[in-house]
């Protein structure tokens, strides 16, 4: 027999009754029936009840053992009786009578349970991140983090492509966040950058001629933590395919993407309709780039409806260049609590309020109430029930001002609306491609134009369209967002020089910075470079909607907490004298 099992603790049946096999786990429980012990034996498989009463050669040994020890079992398997099997388990149906045991590895008292639901702080749960990582929710997470990952690669091999790896040390080079550098000992002075993502390089392979590119790639980015995203690293299916235009690159990934969602979605409404939406009319309708099309609500403008209007605040609002009202209709939502509610919320979000109209049954018809509705009239008021297609027991809430200003909040009570009156649904993933991203933006106070997205992202209209207003051209870029998160981000890319040059000088970055930053991707795109683009999808956020988590810090094995420190490993740590000698460093103390 094997030195330390025969069996998994989930690969045992009613066909193994009468046998003698071995086990070995993790003591899960420990239960005392009447001087009858019985163990939940736990493996990365499953779990089978094992037992011993004081027939057993090793009850004494058995007493002895506590939650989250490491045993081998011997013992004979057992047929349960029939009302005591447990059909929860695949196992139910036997148990195991101990003849042997020996401890493999005894566990101090635990900082933390491994049994049942009790709920620790994340500094205790990081700290002992290997107990952790036993819950029978981390196990499930990270084995669906695995076959994900094994899917994709399935996937995009099937689809003609390629896995080709890329330098993890390389140069710096600025994609929007801050790199991880990394002193050379050997160049004095110089330093490496760990890649915030595989972006010049996979460019790169196509310039040399390998048609599809994919890759799950890890990425380094010093940026401030958020519940959806690491602050350190995280992994992302990258791609890169030569010879094509926008449509191509989705109608690659899309059936990637929706065969991992049916997959793994258990059972969720996978959407296979994905709209094309602007990158203007989604902040316009929702508030924002990465819109939950869950939800049915869409904003929409009513600053005609205001001008000149009784609601002073609205009308010489108004009066100003580069303003509007918009509304959020909230179907259902007609009780003057729940709007005083929804004001509240914008209170707390940093505005003054939130005006608010909602309609009810007088009896003798409808009647719109609240203090819009006094100041505006019927006539106005009627008017904007009609634009928004409510009705009585519906409400709307208006935001005025420069949507830049008020846009996120907007965005935020969109979502609070369609969730506390139960519009937005819960068992569906809801897809939607964001298209048309602006190239550039515009300082409001020194007016300098600088990049707003992608500095690399092929202009729509080539050459010809950086001749004229900036703040008008669009790039070949384009984000897909599910249910409120951003998934994939990617482009066709600006593969000729001039154009590349031209779009940089627009921003006032000169041909010599250019090429003193980008200098490798630019001398590629002097020798043939073809028309290319690609994308990039998030595999931790997919991982965490499939897992229905809301902290991306619950699919990744070993996570940095909200500080980017490793409580575990005790990262990052002071390095030594000798390491700072050899590489020629000086390390400043801290400002105080």
């Amino acid at each position: 027999m094997h030195a330390y099992r025969s069996h998994t603790c989930a690969g045992l049946s009613r066909d193994n009754v009468g046998q003698t096999i071995r086990l070995s786990g993790w003591v899960h429980r420990v239960r005392d029936h009447g001087g009858v012990l019985f163990i939940d034996l736990r493996d990365h498989y499953g779990m089978t009840q094992v037992l011993a009463d004081p027939d057993s050669p090793v009850f004494k040994e058995v007493e002895a053992v506590r939650s989250e020890w490491c045993i081998r079992i011997d013992g004979e398997v057992k047929a349960r009786d029939a009302d005591l099997v447990n059909p929860k388990i695949p196992t139910g149906e036997i148990e195991v009578f101990i003849r042997d045991l020996e401890v493999l590895g005894p566990a101090d008292e635990l900082p933390l349970m491994v049994f049942g639901d009790q709920e620790y702080p994340e500094e205790t749960r990081l700290r002992y991140r290997f107990l952790d990582l036993r819950r029978e929710a981390m196990q499930r997470n990270m084995t669906l983090r695995s076959d994900v990952v094994a899917s994709i690669r399935k996937r995009m091999w099937d689809s003609g492509f390629r896995e080709f790896q890329t330098p993890i040390i390389t140069a710096s080079s600025p994609e929007g966040a801050r790199d991880f550098l990394v002193p050379s000992r050997l160049h004095p002075g110089k330093f490496y950058a760990l890649p915030q993502a595989p972006q010049q390089f996979k460019q790169l392979l196509m310039v040399s001629g390998f048609d599809k590119y994919f890759q799950i790639a890890p990425c380094f980015r010093d940026e401030d933590p958020r519940a959806d995203r690491s602050p350190t690293d995280f992994y992302q299916l990258d791609m890169e395919m030569s010879f094509v235009e926008q449509q191509d690159v989705f109608d690659t990934i899309q059936p990637v993407i929706t065969g991992i969602f049916e997959e793994f979605g258990g059972g969720r409404t996978v959407d296979q309709d994905w709209p094309q939406i602007s990158y203007r009319d989604a902040a316009l309708w929702y508030g924002t780039d990465k819109p939950d099309l869950r939800n049915p609500i869409k904003m929409q403008v009513v600053s005609d409806h205001f001008r000149g209007s009784g609601f002073a605040i609205f009308a010489k609002l108004l009066e100003q260049d580069g303003t509007e009202v918009r509304a959020i209709p909230a179907p259902g939502g007609g009780s003057r609590k729940f709007c005083d509610r929804m004001n509240a919320f914008a209170q707390k979000e940093g505005l003054p309020g939130m005006g608010y109209i909602f309609w009810r049954d007088q009896g003798q018809g409808m009647e719109a109430a609240g203090p819009l509705a006094k100041n505006i009239g019927p006539e106005r008021t009627e008017a904007i029930r009609q634009q928004l297609g409510l009705d009585v027991g519906d409400a709307a809430f208006f935001l005025g001002g420069k949507p830049e200003a008020f846009e996120t909040v907007a965005g935020k009570a969109r979502v609070t609306i369609g969730n506390e009156l139960g519009l937005t649904e819960t068992d569906r993933f809801a897809f939607a491609w964001i298209v048309d991203f602006p190239i550039y933006e515009q300082d409001e106070e020194t007016g300098k134009i600088d990049f707003e997205h992608n500095p690399f992202s092929m202009p729509q209209g080539g050459m010809a369209a950086l001749e004229g207003d900036p703040l008008q051209v669009l790039g070949y870029q384009y984000d897909l967002a599910c249910n409120g998160y951003e998934l994939v981000s990617g482009a066709i890319r600006n593969h000729r020089p001039e154009i590349m040059f031209k779009a940089f000088e627009i921003a006032d970055y000169g041909r010599d910075e250019v090429e003193s930053r980008f200098g490798g991707m630019v001398k590629a795109f002097q020798y043939g470079a073809p028309p290319h683009g690609g994308c990039a999808a998030g595999i931790d956020r997919i991982v965490m909607l499939l897992a229905d988590e809301v902290n991306i810090r619950e699919v990744i094995l070993f996570p940095m907490n909200q500080r980017a420190e490793d409580l575990m490993m005790e990262a990052p740590s002071e390095p030594s004298n000798e390491q700072l000698r050899e590489l020629r460093l000086r390390v400043l103390p801290p400002e105080e």
